[in-house]
């Protein structure tokens, strides 16, 4: 089932503005789900946000992209930028919502972050602080080093492009469909009866990657929703096209430099 938060203004690019109450530079606010829960597309027009699976796996859309976040990994999330969240299976939701000027360096694009087990830490006990808290108090420090925490987050490559271009959004359509495809570029260059060297160029232009990696990156994505499910790496392997587990863990191991039971650990 679908479960779907109301709204009810009218869909537009970034959707509904959420403004945010508490005057402080940080807050966090604790929200469970139910599985399939879809939030809207809406954007905080004055906070930054840091959206946490304590638990559970979102599905973050935003702009042109798509961002996978499993547990331990959060995405970042600018003020101002629209975006919607799927929940697959139930998710326990950690928000933090930092005000601008508290972070003036802050990332100005959307991306996916490792959470370390000092933030993590910090996040639960953020929850219980509560609003307004005094900025020299036992509270206001535990904020103030949340503000430093974030900004040495490294950055994790969880991010899928959406093309524009209809036959490239043919592509990953038929791709969501049947990840296991194995169809070459040349395949599909006959198939949308264009030559090769466009869809290399489109890649480039829209995705700023190649054929190849975006392929690539479009099978990661989808097996790192199946294991933070719960799935086999053999069976999620299988279902993805790769010759054997040990060829996907490879390349799970080469693009994260971690093998998939070690990222999930």
């Amino acid at each position: 089932m679908d479960h779907r938060e109301k709204d009810n203004s009218a869909p537009a690019g970034q959707g509904r503005p959420l403004p945010i109450g508490p005057s402080t530079a940080v807050f966090c606010r604790a929200r469970n789900y139910q599985a399939d829960t879809v939030i809207p597309l809406h954007h905080h027009p004055d906070r930054h946000q840091l959206v946490y699976a304590e638990s559970g796996v979102l599905v973050v859309h935003a702009g042109t992209g798509r961002w996978v976040v499993p547990s331990t990994r959060a995405i970042w999330m600018p003020a101002g930028v629209g975006h919607r969240v799927d929940c697959l299976g139930p998710v326990r939701m950690r928000s933090l919502y930092i005000a601008p000027q508290a972070m003036p360096h802050a990332a100005a694009e959307a991306s996916t972050v490792s959470i370390t087990p000092l933030l993590a830490a910090l996040i639960h006990a953020a929850v219980e602080v509560p609003q307004p808290y005094a900025p020299d108090s036992r509270d206001g420090r535990l904020m103030q080093l949340i503000i430093d925490e974030l900004q040495t987050l490294p950055v994790l490559p969880l991010h899928l492009p959406e093309p524009r271009d209809p036959r490239l959004r043919r592509i990953a359509r038929h791709w969501e469909r049947t990840p296991h495809d194995v169809s070459t570029l040349q395949d599909w260059a006959q198939r949308l009866q264009i030559d090769v060297k466009t869809i290399q160029r489109l890649c480039a232009r829209e995705l700023g990657m190649t054929f190849g990696q975006w392929r690539q990156q479009a099978r990661l994505l989808r097996a790192l929703e199946r294991l933070a499910q719960g799935g086999k790496v053999i069976d999620v392997a299988l279902a993805l096209g790769y010759d054997s587990p040990s060829a996907f863990a490879s390349m799970f191991k080469k693009r994260f430099g971690l093998s998939p039971s070690q990222f999930f650990r």
